[in-house]
């Protein structure tokens, strides 16, 4: 942010940008004799100054005033901030709401409060389309509903990515319109192209508002979503709708704040500022190809591809109830810089994300066994199966580090299960996604698989590509829980030496626990170093981008992705 003592030179240069920035420049040279003489001069006026007038702010206006003490950047900075210099084409420029006299004067005119154009990001096309919080506060009342359906058709037409910024409702229904139209059946005029754009762009948004009903309707289906921790926020129906409803006095941070929706997998990603959002907006594309039509693109190769790091040895404790960090792992396994975590703070040990190996994109599936030791929840379905389809359907192959002991049990996960429909029925609609999957899949075994869970896990693919570190662990069963309900008679009846005959039944397991007696009947092909993670992992996604991805894509450009993506 700028600092406060330059606040106003920083205005000032923000101002300046404006006018030399978005789009085509209209300043024409001292004597234009030809445009002087046009018999169309004026009505190329009338456009001109409308089009001047938008671009400027005004600082006397209500709108603007409100949306600079709230401490959020007005639109046309929002779109300065986020696209590459001087690529910003403005389309519907001088859409707006008029009023003339009888004689066809203009009384009153002030611009439409959502702006759309095409420009560049990272040296790639991108369709924007904006919120003006500043004028109505983003309500229907000062839209002009074709420019919003335009922009989501034209971004599909064009097959390239469509980044919204959203401030307010997004178009979304004022009751001032009754005063004047009547009421109405609610229509959501242009969510048959938002839906079918799910399956064929990458589609993106920033929350740096209040995101209010449509709005929050538009920020959620996405492939990707970030809020500005500092002035975001989202909800069905903002406080005065909620008091008269339900009786409830809240703020907007207490009904739908940044915490809360990050928390809870509604919004992807919290950072603090707006320039962070358009930084993760940024980095978040720069993975997916434009269009389910094309491969993902091939990063800068940075790194050396057969690097093997002596802290990935140890890593792993040898004792199984002591944790570790798997983001660590990443880290050191990834292209340096590489790793782009989505959803960091909800799913309950789900880690999902995308990194490069050697360049090339690739989807992340992993678990945080620090959080709930390994054992998958409903939320922490939901979050992996999303993933799994964002990859599949952009046709990102995925490496899973794989560390899962199962579902979530017991009675706490009994009771989440009423409530959330049965932890079993998203776990079953995770495996669904993991099965239905055609993208290239390598599974590194890290630790426990156990159960369903972990099976589906590693078990998804013909032929299923995986590895071992020395650390795995796995079976239809974790053996200490597994012994007690399969000595259970023996157990019971052991009395005092109870625990001394479970340590002598434990040791017999542990002598035909090594991952090596699994090697020895290829039920794994590799006991790897985790040094040679890397190496490994660089040369296998070599070889799906050079050999498989593009046949897939081929029968993807007849057939379309094999799911509809739904987030």
């Amino acid at each position: 942010m700028s600092d406060p003592e330059h606040k106003d030179d920083d205005v000032i240069r923000r101002l300046d940008l404006i006018k030399n920035h978005l789009g085509p420049k209209n300043s024409l040279s001292s004597v234009d004799e030809a445009y002087e003489k046009s018999e169309w001069k004026d009505i190329l006026d009338t456009v001109k100054g409308r089009r001047n007038k938008n671009r400027e702010p005004d600082n006397n206006n209500h709108g603007y005033v409100r949306q600079k003490t709230q401490g959020k950047l007005w639109v046309r900075e929002r779109i300065i901030a986020l696209v590459d210099k001087q690529t910003f084409r403005e389309i519907g420029s001088t859409a707006g709401n008029a009023k003339y006299d009888e004689k066809g004067n203009a009384l009153d005119y002030n611009p439409a409060n959502f702006i759309s154009g095409t420009a560049k990001v990272n040296q790639r096309d991108v369709v924007i389309a904006a919120d003006d919080f500043s004028i109505r506060a983003g309500h229907a009342d000062g839209a002009v509903w074709g420019k919003s359906l335009y922009t989501e058709q034209l971004a599909r037409k064009l097959k390239i990515p469509l980044i919204r910024l959203i401030d307010g409702s997004s178009g979304g229904g004022s009751v001032t319109l009754a005063l004047k139209n009547g009421t109405y059946l609610p229509p959501l005029i242009g969510m048959h192209d938002s839906i079918a754009s799910l399956s064929e762009i990458p589609v993106v948004a920033a929350a740096l508002g209040p995101t209010v009903g449509l709005g929050a309707a538009r920020a959620t289906l996405t492939h990707f979503s970030v809020m500005a921790g500092k002035v975001g926020s989202l909800f069905a129906a903002g406080p005065p709708v909620v008091a008269n409803a339900t009786y409830e006095t809240v703020t907007k941070q207490e009904l739908g704040g940044a915490l809360l929706h990050t928390s809870n997998g509604t919004i992807d990603n919290l950072v603090e500022t707006e320039e962070e959002c358009f930084e993760q907006i940024r980095q978040f594309l720069s993975y997916l190809p434009n269009n389910t039509s094309s491969l993902p693109p091939r990063g800068p190769q940075n790194d050396i591809a057969d690097r093997c790091d002596d802290k990935l040895l140890d890593i792993i404790p040898k004792r199984r109830q002591r944790s570790y960090q798997v983001r660590d792992i990443l880290e050191l396994v990834l292209d340096q810089g590489s790793w782009f975590e989505i959803g960091e703070r909800w799913g309950e040990g789900a880690v999902c994300g995308f990194g490069r190996l050697n360049g090339y994109a690739v989807g992340i599936l992993a678990f945080d066994c620090s959080k709930t030791g390994s054992v998958i929840s409903t939320a922490g379905s939901q979050k992996f199966r999303r993933h799994i389809d964002l990859c599949e359907v952009f046709g990102l192959p995925i490496v899973n580090f794989a560390d899962y002991a199962g579902f979530t049990i017991g009675t706490k996960a009994e009771k989440e299960a009423y409530v959330y429909f049965c932890t079993i029925r998203h776990g079953s609609t995770l495996i669904a996604a993991l099965y239905q999957g055609d993208v290239p899949y390598f599974s590194v075994v890290l630790r426990k698989v156990f159960g369903v869970a972990g099976a589906a896990f590693v078990d998804n693919r013909i032929p299923n590509m995986r590895v071992a570190w020395p650390s795995g662990d796995w079976g239809s069963l974790p053996l200490e829980g597994g012994i007690y309900a399969a000595y259970k008679r023996e157990l019971d009846a052991a009395g005092e030496n109870r625990n001394k005959l479970y340590d002598s039944i434990l040791a017999q397991f542990e002598a035909v626990r090594s991952p090596v007696r699994t090697a020895e009947n290829f039920d794994i092909p590799e006991i790897i170093d985790p040094r040679h993670t890397r190496p490994i992992l660089c040369d296998w996604v070599r070889l799906m981008y050079e050999n498989i991805l593009p046949g897939r894509l081929e029968k993807v450009k007849v057939n379309g992705p094999k799911i509809l993506y739904r987030p």
